[in-house]
């Protein structure tokens, strides 16, 4: 019998979580600004109970434990246990005692309601029924509790994402995007009117849906083949070169350097990036 999210809980533990830690200081820096934007939003104070979803490998955790100090708590969730294990050994470094971590799906698993905010960078696409989710974090919440995330609008507004994979095509068999526009996955919350629809059906009340227009370092920065190597090892680039030879393999890499190269600045490879963030209060 199948569970909610079951696809995206597999592909989190055998796929992309194990990449996301390996790439993790890179990936770090390459949406730093973006999640401390969004933090910045839900204003998370001193002493405040805070729930991180989708806290992945724990950078906006370890954001967050600075911000409402020993005197406050943040309870991360995320479905990848090695993007969890990597956040523990973070927390753990830097002493953070009232942080917890757990291995639980935010869409279903049961939430004790005293959190002052939910928060979440890019943690909240992958609900395979969002309403059922967003209703689900507001019983995480007290009473006049805050929701803060941020996710990524339209694909095309996101060429970060896409561009080595389009130069790679060319060469390679790469799965098309979803039928369904808004199938579970980075662009499912990308339309803002359903969006609004779906929080206010889940329950949640005074949305604001904020557009954020900014830039990605591919990579993290640096020099243009570190750019290179990370397109070549996210999204489905690994598995539709798993089976090539390396001859294949290096008109690929030609190809994505290639593309890459015109977008090369003193700091890196630097692209359009498109995101949202969102608040919401659940009400009185």
């Amino acid at each position: 019998m199948s569970t909610p999210n079951e696809k995206m809980a597999a592909y989190w533990n055998r796929e992309a979580g194990p990449r996301w830690v390996q790439l993790q200081e890179k990936l770090d820096e390459s949406i730093r600004e973006i999640g401390l934007a969004a933090i910045e939003a839900g204003s998370p104070a001193e002493g405040e109970s805070v729930l991180d979803v989708g806290c992945g490998c724990g950078a906006t955790l370890l954001e967050l434990a600075r911000r409402v100090g020993p005197g406050g708590r943040v309870h991360g969730l995320d479905i990848s246990e090695p993007m969890l294990a990597r956040a523990r050994e973070r927390v753990e470094a830097e002493g953070h005692g009232h942080v917890e971590l757990t291995r639980a799906d935010a869409q279903v698993h049961a939430l004790d309601g005293t959190f002052d905010l939910a928060f979440s960078r890019f943690g909240v696409m992958f609900f395979e029924d969002p309403v059922a989710g967003f209703g689900n974090l507001r019983t995480a919440v007290r009473s006049g509790g805050r929701l803060t995330f941020v996710c990524w609008r339209e694909r095309e507004k996101n060429p970060w994402m896409w561009i080595g994979l389009k130069a790679a095509a060319e060469f390679v068999e790469l799965p098309p995007p979803p039928e369904d526009p808004h199938a579970p996955g980075p662009f499912g919350l990308h339309d803002a009117e359903r969006l609004a629809r779906i929080l206010e059906e889940a329950g949640w009340a005074d949305a604001e849906l904020r557009d954020l227009d900014t830039t990605m370092k591919v990579g993290g920065g640096g020099p243009l083949e570190r750019a290179v190597e990370h397109a070549m090892q996210m999204g489905p680039m690994p598995g539709a070169l798993a089976e090539v030879d390396e001859a294949t393999r290096e008109r690929v890499r030609e190809a994505i350097h290639a593309a890459l190269k015109e977008h090369q600045g003193p700091e890196g490879v630097i692209l359009p990036a498109a995101a949202r963030i969102v608040t919401a209060r659940r009400p009185d």
